[in-house]
């Protein structure tokens, strides 16, 4: 099994991901203990003066001003931990966990935190044994941390709590840590608080929508390319001297991912009843420009997540030259505000999609198509249901690119008076990659449908091997009507799987 190193520096995306989708085991380096035990020793001798220090020796956020005396000290990190752990909902999904889980980890390991080496090595055990506390979907404002989310898991470190076995059966946390050999972690000064500060939830659902959108936006390109050669549009518009002349990266990328899939097609630049078009409409000839808009966001998003990656992000922190210092590097403005661009961006390309798929079903705008792609339209119904589902995922996902991280709601008796609300623009984002993922899913299938609908033209040879993967995933051709759910889901898993680049790169070379 692979293995992930958490040393003092940071992660990458692609160890957020080996963990929390593929179970990838965890090792602390030797450079991350030694970092460890010094900031440990900083927390310690300052635990040890008669002087207060915020996290140390104080209570937490509008009670800061009270002073704690030593023999209260540990019931007060198990009191932060137990109050905090106040979330509330459906529970969020284990990768999602075990991201939040690892990242905080991250941060700890930097040496910046004052926690002690062993509560580090029990956050690697408890997540090598398969263990995933139980987390809730409220509770996070996205400052001072993900709050509760983090909590539920300080808590089953603690062995108190309820999580998911490796089984997948959810049980008291004391028994999964006895069962693994894990003793529960009796918490000292500062590292209750340590486990709770930060924007680990976020950026962890931030990474992985990252790698599901990089995937969606090649497959987005293939199906557009696709819808454009059943339209019998033209391809002309993909040149590269024409994207050249306004040189936004990604709209380059995207146009040459569709001229790539197109090459050889007999059916670009063909109209019906030899009448030719000026121009195709906005939803083919502007598809690098809208896809490619994205791209250019998910970049920006891309180097966010490096940043945060590399980030300690605690409050207090431990300084190398031992002072320990109040910040407010735990407010998740910046994750969450590429949080929301991605779901705008996103929405906009499940709307281009749509617009896409609507035209290759009206007669009237198909260039030759039987209405709906139907087999013997007015008897069969074709795919006409399948646009109106199409079209409610677009329409939910335009309503989840209102931005969160444009609302604010104060806490804490108005010390926490200016919320992020990064762990709720993340939430919504993962719905809308989801139904993106459907979306291009449909666009697809009509797509694959129209081009065999289209006699005495050979389509693109990138294009054919597409349509023979996804009848060899089991979704069905042209026909009578049928129940059309199955093949709407199976079109759904072959493009979550990456079956459409998966399908064309061995044509084309690689995508961009």
């Amino acid at each position: 099994m692979h293995t992930v190193v958490v040393g003092t520096s940071g992660v990458t995306a692609s160890d957020v991901l080996a963990v929390a989708r593929d179970g990838a085991r965890i090792e602390l380096s030797d450079e991350a203990v030694v970092a460890l035990a010094a900031a440990r020793e900083i927390v310690d001798a300052l635990a040890a003066k008669p002087e207060p220090v915020y996290g140390v020796s104080t209570g937490f956020g509008a009670l800061a001003s009270r002073h704690i005396s030593p023999e209260l000290r540990a019931q007060l990190q198990r009191n932060i931990v137990r109050s905090h752990a106040a979330g509330m909902g459906p529970r969020v999904e284990r990768e999602v966990v075990r991201a939040l889980m690892f990242l905080r980890l991250k941060t700890v390991c930097s040496g910046h935190t004052g926690v002690r080496p062993e509560v580090a090595q029990t956050m690697a055990d408890i997540l090598n044994a398969g263990i995933t506390p139980v987390v809730h979907e409220y509770g996070s404002l996205g400052c001072s941390g993900d709050l509760a989310p983090l909590s539920h898991c300080a808590l089953t470190l603690m062995g108190e709590g309820d999580a998911e076995g490796p089984d997948g059966v959810v049980r008291p946390a004391g028994e999964l840590l006895a069962e693994a050999g894990i003793a529960p972690v009796e918490l000292r000064e500062k590292e209750g608080l340590a486990l709770l500060n930060g924007t680990d939830g976020m950026l962890g659902m931030l990474v992985m929508a990252l790698a599901d959108l990089e995937m969606l936006y090649k497959s987005a390109d293939v199906s557009a390319a696709l819808s454009l050669e059943a339209l019998l549009g033209t391809d002309k518009v993909l040149a590269p001297e024409l994207h050249a002349i306004r040189p936004h990266p990604g709209q380059g990328a995207s146009a040459a991912n569709m001229l790539a899939v197109l090459k050889g097609s007999e059916l670009t630049g063909h109209h019906q009843d030899g009448a030719p078009r000026v121009q195709d409409a906005y939803s083919v000839r502007c598809a690098p420009q809208v896809a490619g808009a994205g791209r250019d966001t998910l970049a920006h998003a891309r180097t966010v997540a490096e940043r945060e990656l590399a980030s300690a992000v605690d409050n207090p922190v431990v300084l190398p030259d031992g002072r320990v210092e109040s910040n407010g590097n735990f407010h998740g403005a910046p994750v969450a505000y590429v949080l929301d661009f991605l779901a705008i961006a996103a929405a906009d390309l499940g709307s281009i999609a749509e617009r896409r798929t609507d035209r290759l079903l009206d007669k009237n705008r198909s260039h030759g198509l039987p209405p709906f792609l139907a087999d013997d339209a007015g008897v069969d119904s074709g795919l006409m249901i399948a646009q109106y589902t199409q079209a409610a995922l677009v329409s939910e996902m335009k309503r989840l690119a209102v931005p969160a991280s444009a609302d604010s709601i104060p806490s804490s008796a108005m010390q926490e008076d200016h919320v992020s609300m990064g762990w709720s623009a993340a939430r919504k984002l993962r719905t809308s990659v989801d139904n993106l993922t459907r979306i291009v899913a449909i666009e697809l299938y009509a797509a694959t449908r129209a081009i065999e609908l289209r006699e005495g033209l050979a389509p693109a040879p990138a294009s054919r091997a597409v349509i023979d993967a996804v009848r060899a995933a089991g979704v069905q051709g042209p026909g009578p009507d049928r129940f059309l759910a199955p093949d709407l889901a199976a079109a759904d898993a072959f493009v979550r799987a990456g079956g459409v680049v998966a399908a064309v790169e061995p044509v084309t070379g690689p995508l961009a």
